[in-house]
């Protein structure tokens, strides 16, 4: 099933239903997807360099909640990732806000996404300089949002990977965890729930009554760190669901099918359509948003820092080339097709 087809068929019921809470970057988002693969994105003509086969292709639209573009971006961050990898121990540690603060969020979300990351990296970074916790250093950590549950639902939580170790900046030395233990989640979560609520008060947003006093951070081992990275990259450019998920669409009502968290078993869910559109563009991020952050010894501006890290732990540190995009093969003879010509769209007036 193709979304930019469901989109076709129901938006009209979404933008007649919705349209009181629809914003700006959503409507976006769906004129960007239905146009994906059109000649409305524009077109390249192309010519084999074999043989005589030539046409046009239509452009993607490069949308970040597409779920058949960006995949070249996916796998060039992925690539980045990889060669900031160390040999040591990682975990993966994740922050959930409570049920009760999701409209608030969703009213909010450039602000309280900005303070969901600041409120995080600061507790973890904190808690990294502790001499209690046995670690005394500075960490690095790679945090990315995301804001669905395994079920589509508006679930804001981040996912936090931090290499097992630090620097120690007054002793000059590279401190490394032992084990398989990072930090206490309860100790986690209760402070972060007092900074994030501060941060809230200091924002003049108006607190939910009602809060649970016990919020949830998982903290988990996830050995080598590249498994946890590949996991994350699946949603950074490619919205949150794979159209190869997407089951049906009859009568008006599409299913879709998702791996419960709990069983791992496949379970199906079914909407009416314009609900579907609603529930995949929920998760529309405000424009320009940044989705993941590097923080520590991983941040870009600290390359120097990471090198004399990877020195110390002696990483033989390889050439990652960036790979480049994939080209066009002839459908005759799967040659390389040469881009000889671009058509940008120009609307009909």
């Amino acid at each position: 099933m193709k979304l930019n087809s469901i989109i076709d068929e129901y938006q009209s019921t979404y933008f007649n239903k919705y349209q009181s809470s629809i914003q700006p970057n959503q409507s976006a988002a769906i004129r960007s997807i239905q146009r994906c693969r059109t000649s409305q994105s524009g077109e390249l003509f192309l010519q084999c360099s074999k043989c005589d086969e030539k046409h046009w292709q239509p452009l993607s639209c490069g949308n970040r909640n597409c779920p058949v573009c960006q995949n070249h971006e996916s796998s060039q961050w992925l690539d980045r990732q990889q060669k900031k990898l160390l040999p040591v121990e990682y975990f993966m540690v994740t922050f959930t806000l409570p049920y009760q603060l999701r409209k608030l969020v969703w009213l909010n979300q450039q602000k309280i996404y900005t303070l969901f990351f600041e409120c995080i990296s600061s507790t973890l970074k904190d808690f990294g300089l502790n001499p209690d916790n046995k670690l005394d250093a500075e960490i690095g950590m790679t945090a990315v949002l995301h804001t669905h549950s395994r079920k589509l639902d508006y679930h804001p939580h981040i996912h936090v990977i931090v290499p097992g170790g630090g620097i120690n900046k007054q002793k000059k030395q590279w401190r490394k965890i032992k084990g398989k233990y990072l930090f206490n989640e309860f100790a986690l979560s209760r402070v972060f729930r007092a900074r994030f609520l501060t941060a809230l008060n200091q924002n003049s947003l108006v607190i939910p009554s009602k809060l649970p006093q016990k919020w949830i951070v998982d903290c988990t081992h996830v050995g080598k760190g590249f498994p946890a990275l590949k996991y994350l990259s699946r949603y950074l450019y490619r919205g949150v669901i794979s159209e190869k998920n997407i089951i049906s669409n009859k009568n008006g009502m599409v299913t879709f099918q998702y791996t419960d968290s709990k069983t791992k078993q496949i379970k199906h869910r079914i909407l009416k359509g314009e609900d579907f559109l609603n529930l995949i563009f929920l998760h529309v991020l405000p424009k320009g948003f940044r989705r993941v952050r590097d923080y520590g010894f991983l941040h870009p501006n600290a390359k120097k820092i990471l090198f004399l890290v990877q020195l110390v732990l002696h990483v033989i540190i390889k050439e990652i080339k960036l790979r480049p995009r994939p080209s066009f093969k002839c459908n005759k003879c799967q040659s390389t097709m040469n881009i000889v010509a671009f058509l940008k769209y120009r609307h009909p007036d």
